[in-house]
């Protein structure tokens, strides 16, 4: 240590707040040196050189790997599964897969659509109608169908659309919610993100089932 106090430069969220609003937009670029400067983040570094490279927290190296590639991300889903069903089958525990995945990628789809697409001072019923407008796209670009078409044709089903997906469906599902984010900061309209979305969930669900290694997983 050689009698020299360590000091840990703190996180600066207004730095974070400015890049934050300006993601959305179609020029915006910003490098791992340029986001350590601008925010003293310590979870990443960037070092140039023969040895250099990027280096992250293996939570910030999961995340972006399943941004990445969707089938990496089906492989952390099903080995998150299965510790999941060892642990509750020793401990006795119940646990819902579905609601697990649903969570994810949830706040950052609500953020945007209160960010972008909310009016100021309406009430908290009429905000409710453009999240379940919001959440409706999703549903019609992965299953073709809205909630309430799903529930007019499986009358005796229990709970939702959602609850009785596959894995492989709501790993998509969580994809799109941070894909339509996205769209929704650039400014697209709804029928443009539907259509992107569309092409998106097709595309990954056609990857996820072709996969050998995935196959074997079930």
């Amino acid at each position: 240590m050689n009698g020299k106090r360590c000091t840990i430069r703190p996180f600066n969220y207004t730095e974070f707040g400015i890049i934050k609003n300006t993601s959305g937009s179609n020029n915006f670029v910003l490098s791992v040196k340029q986001w350590i400067e601008h925010t003293g983040a310590i979870g990443i570094t960037a070092r140039a050189g023969r040895y250099g490279g990027t280096y992250a927290h293996k939570d910030i190296a999961f995340h972006f790997g399943m941004w990445i590639s969707p089938k990496f991300q089906l492989l952390l889903v099903k080995e998150y599964q299965r510790l999941k069903d060892d642990e509750n089958d020793r401990l006795k525990l119940e646990w819902n897969l579905q609601r697990t995945l649903a969570k994810v990628n949830y706040t950052i789809h609500t953020d945007a659509i209160k960010q972008k697409l909310i009016p100021e001072h309406l009430s908290s019923q009429q905000k409710s109608f453009v999240y379940a407008d919001e959440a409706d796209l999703l549903n019609v670009a992965l299953f073709g169908k809205t909630a309430k078409q799903w529930r007019d044709q499986n009358p005796n089903e229990k709970g939702n659309i959602r609850d009785t997906s596959t894995i492989e469906q709501l790993v998509v599902l969580s994809n799109l919610e941070s894909i339509n984010a996205m769209l929704i900061k650039q400014g697209l309209s709804q029928a443009e993100r539907l259509l992107k979305l569309n092409e998106m969930a097709i595309s990954q669900m056609t990857s996820l089932l072709n996969h050998r290694t995935l196959k074997k997983l079930k």
